[in-house]
């Protein structure tokens, strides 16, 4: 007996979920085609469940269509980019106040900040990204809101894909490890206004590495 449609409809949620992650942790890359008949052995679902988890992802810009061949990871742009750093201006500043005025918060940051500093010491760079993401995910999630996190999840998603399209995940990160750790020292200090000074540096200059980095 088959699914019904909410029940495929939920799956299908659980699939979007699980193919979302992967794009996160930079486990599926720009451009990937992404295989019906694999991905549904693989999840133990049919393949229409996972056609519909594609069509989920294609509304949230992670994934693209190809008439007749097919869904991709979605391949980002340098107009994507700057979008995805106008939006991080607008959300991530909201979180500095609640982190600082939050010590577990605001330790969980500099926790990260020091699994990067493992991460690059034995030249783990993805990891390196993947820890990035999170302290600045994490910033987001200190608002408490459900829907700032489903819009973050999304959005540093995209800049996973960006990031995966620069090459050089080395260069991409490593000039970025102690200013996050500084930034993190400054909210755990309870300095608001200099961490938002920070952040703004920060990002600006951080989407000049990426645009950098994607168009070499």
């Amino acid at each position: 007996m088959g699914l019904d449609p909410l029940q495929r409809s939920r799956t299908a949620e659980q699939v979007a979920s699980v193919l979302r992650r992967r794009i996160a942790d930079g486990l599926l890359e720009p451009g990937l085609w992404l295989k019906e008949d694999e991905l549904s052995t693989a999840l133990g679902v049919s393949r229409h469940t996972v056609r519909e988890a594609f069509q989920l992802l294609v509304h949230e810009g992670m994934v693209v269509r190809a008439q007749h061949r097919g869904a991709f990871v979605r391949e980002m742009s340098i107009d994507d980019v700057s979008d995805i750093f106008r939006t991080r201006r607008l959300m991530e500043p909201l979180g500095i106040g609640p982190s600082a005025r939050d010590k577990v918060l605001a330790g969980a940051l500099l926790d990260i900040v020091d699994s990067a500093a493992v991460a690059a010491e034995h030249g783990r760079w993805r990891e390196v990204g993947t820890a990035n993401l999170d302290l600045h995910r994490a910033l987001v999630r200190s608002c408490r809101s459900a829907r700032l996190d489903r819009m973050s999840g999304q959005l540093f998603a995209e800049l996973r894909l960006a990031f995966l399209m620069t090459g050089d995940a080395q260069a991409l990160h490593e000039p970025y490890l102690e200013w996050n750790r500084r930034i993190a020292e400054l909210i755990l200090a309870g300095d608001v206004g200099s961490a938002e000074s920070e952040l703004a540096s920060y990002l600006t200059d951080s989407e000049r590495t990426v645009i950098a980095g994607m168009s070499g």
